[in-house]
C-alpha cells in the first residue's frame, strides 16, 4: 500500500541526535544535514528548539537558514518550547526573552506552531482564568506572525488533563490557539482516546505521535526522555489515536513526531530521519487498512 497524502513533522528530537532532553541541548548535527535528511526521508516539516535555532543564526546566518528550508521542500516551522509564560517574577522574565526570539524568528522563517506547556518545575496549583489571558494575550502576538500556539497537555505539569487544556484554551478563545494532543502524553495519563471527542476541533493545533512500553521506567520525565520507542514498536495504539484526533474533526496540515529515546537518539542521523518517518507512515496505512475491513 502506498504512502498516504499525509504531511508528517519532525518534532527536534526526532532529529536532534545524541543529546540529553534534560541537559543543555544543542544538536550536534547540523541544521543543513538535519534538514536535508529529513527531506530526503520525506518529511515536510521540520520543528527547532529557539536555542538551537539561535546556535545555527550565528553560525550561517538568518537567511541562509530559510533558504535551507526553502531548497528542501520543508513546508511546516515549528520553534519550541516555551514555559512559564503565565508567571511572574524571575521565571517570567527569562520566558519573556525566549518569546522575543521565537516571534521575532519564527515571523521571518514562516513559522506556523509555537509549541508551549506548564514546567515541569511548577507544581503550584494552577490559576487557569490567569493562564487563559495570558495565553490569549500570546496568541494574539503570534497570530501577527501567522502562527498558531499549541499547549501541550502533560501528566506531569499542572496542565494535566484535557479538561485543564481546555478550561484555558475555551476561555482564551483565540482562533490561532488550542492543545497539542501527543499519545504519550496522553496514554500515560490516562486519558482515554474516546475523550478526544470532548475537544472543539478548532481547539485542537497539533498532534504527536510516538510509541512505548506499556511499563512505566523510572519517573514519568525520566520515561518520556529516555525511553519512548518507534511507531508500532511499542504498545500503544497509535492508529486508534490517529483514527481518534480525526473523528474529532483534526484537520491540521502535519502530524508530528517525537521520538526521545536513549538508543534511538544514537542511531546515525539519515537512519533516524529514515525509520521514524517510515515507522510513522505505517500507522496511517493501517488506519486505512482498518477502515477497508470494516467497510467490507
Amino acid at each position: 500500500m502506498s504512502n498516504p497524502d499525509i504531511d508528517l513533522l519532525a518534532a527536534y528530537w526526532t532529529l536532534a541526535g545524541d543529546v540529553d532532553p534534560l541537559q543543555p541541548s544543542i544538536s550536534p548535527y547540523s541544521f543543513q544535514a538535519r534538514v536535508e535528511a529529513a527531506s530526503k526521508a520525506g518529511w515536510r516539516g521540520i520543528g527547532v528548539i529557539h536555542e538551537d535555532l539561535v546556535a545555527t543564526i550565528e553560525k550561517i546566518g538568518l537567511d541562509t537558514v530559510k533558504h535551507i528550508l526553502e531548497d528542501n521542500g520543508i513546508k511546516h516551522f515549528e520553534l519550541e518550547f516555551l514555559v512559564d509564560w503565565y508567571r511572574d517574577g524571575k521565571e517570567r522574565q527569562v520566558s519573556d526573552r525566549a518569546r522575543r526570539v521565537i516571534l521575532e524568528l519564527g515571523a521571518k522563517l514562516g513559522m506556523k506552531n509555537v509549541k508551549i506547556a506548564a514546567s515541569a518545575l511548577d507544581q503550584r496549583t494552577p490559576d487557569f482564568a490567569r493562564m487563559a489571558d495570558e495565553f490569549a494575550t500570546l496568541c494574539q502576538e503570534a497570530a501577527q506572525v501567522g502562527s498558531n500556539v499549541s499547549i501541550e497537555v502533560m501528566p506531569f505539569s499542572i496542565i494535566k488533563t484535557l479538561e485543564d487544556g481546555l478550561a484555558i484554551v475555551q476561555k482564551a478563545n483565540q482562533p490561532n490557539g488550542g492543545l497539542l494532543l501527543d499519545i504519550w502524553h496522553m496514554v500515560r495519563g490516562g486519558i482515554d482516546f474516546s475523550e478526544i471527542a470532548k475537544v472543539p476541533p478548532q481547539f485542537i493545533k497539533a498532534i504527536e505521535l510516538d510509541d512505548a512500553s506499556s511499563t512505566i521506567e523510572g519517573t514519568l520525565l525520566e520515561d518520556t526522555v529516555f525511553r519512548r520507542k518507534l511507531c508500532g514498536e511499542g504498545e500503544f495504539d497509535c492508529p486508534g489515536f490517529i483514527e481518534a484526533v480525526q473523528e474529532a474533526g483534526f484537520n491540521g496540515e502535519w502530524y508530528g513526531v517525537e521520538i526521545i529515546s536513549t538508543e534511538y537518539r544514537k542511531l546515525p542521523l539519515e537512519q533516524m530521519a529514515i525509520s521514524s518517518f517510515e515507522t510513522t507512515m505505517q500507522q496511517f496505512r493501517d488506519v486505512e487498512a482498518r477502515r477497508q475491513k470494516v467497510s467490507a
